[in-house]
């Protein structure tokens, strides 16, 4: 078997053991007999427990990132389409369980194990934050926006959140649907482009989200 199959089982066993026990009361012991590994084995391929906390959230992160071929920003109707989809990505990744199940440990945990807050904060949040940053620092550039990225960044997830985030947590709600990923993320756009867009010829145009009832 190789090397990086064998990780991998590392991270699903120590995600596993993590959910179910917390990450201050597992042990690296329990995750090597999870994994089937000897501790020596667990430490040359991984590291220690934070290391491979870090790698957990590191790959669920990942899924968060722009995508490669994201089209060029240039009008409205574009700026649009990539908020939706982009949106729409972020939507159905974060209410996934196992990224509910991470943030619930990160709560459960924040007193006696702040390091994996920390983490979720600085390496998962983060890449969304980076992702959305860039995509309003594209419009800005091509002045379809009024304000400063970092704070368009934020009013657009705010938007597309909604009180959504603390009902999964709360567990008084299910993971939306395709249908219903996909209307927030128009709805999102929609109410965005009305607040920020400047007002330009621009703005005149028509985009790809349309306004449904508010969830």
């Amino acid at each position: 078997m190789s090397e990086s199959s064998v990780r991998e089982r590392i991270l699903d066993a120590a995600f596993t053991a993590f959910i179910g026990g917390g990450y201050a009361a597992t042990s690296t012991a329990e995750i090597a007999a999870r994994a089937r590994v000897s501790k020596r084995e667990l430490y040359a391929l991984v590291g220690n427990k934070q290391d491979m906390l870090v790698a957990c959230i590191s790959e669920r992160a990942r899924r968060l990132h722009l995508p490669v071929d994201l089209p060029r920003i240039c009008d409205r109707k574009t700026l649009a389409r990539v908020l939706v989809s982009f949106g729409s990505q972020l939507v159905r990744e974060v209410s996934d369980p196992t990224v509910m199940a991470t943030f619930r440990l990160a709560i459960a945990e924040a007193s006696r194990a702040p390091e994996v807050a920390f983490s979720l904060d600085s390496i998962g949040r983060e890449s969304t934050r980076v992702a959305l940053r860039t995509i309003m620092a594209q419009a800005k550039r091509a002045r379809l926006l009024n304000g400063r990225p970092p704070e368009l960044a934020q009013l657009f997830s705010a938007l597309l959140f909604g009180d959504l985030l603390v009902s999964l947590l709360l567990g008084v709600a299910e993971q939306p649907s395709s249908s219903e990923v996909k209307g927030r993320a128009e709805d999102a756009t929609t109410a965005f482009l009305r607040l920020c867009a400047r007002s330009t010829s621009f703005g005149t145009e028509s985009t790809s989200a349309h306004p449904r009832k508010s969830r």
